[in-house]
């Protein structure tokens, strides 16, 4: 699933490629925003992600991507 970060004063997005559903990011995105605790996300690499919450501009949750076979899939 891609997530789609936008961080205050930054013109660039934070694009995070994840195996979490979409639940479980909004689910934190809200816990995040309530608290005031950073964004904690997993890539699908196992990598850990952390934004502070004040810096959250938005964030987009995407679908989840199916992978294609051959040229011009979309």
């Amino acid at each position: 699933m891609e997530i789609k970060i936008g961080v205050l004063h930054s013109s660039r997005e934070v694009v995070v490629d994840s195996d979490q559903d979409a639940a479980e990011i909004e689910s934190a995105v809200s816990d995040a925003l309530s608290t005031g605790s950073p964004l904690r996300l997993v890539d699908s690499k196992g990598s850990v992600i952390l934004v502070p919450a004040a810096m959250l501009s938005y964030v987009e949750i995407g679908t989840t991507r199916k992978g294609g076979v051959g040229f011009g899939q979309l």
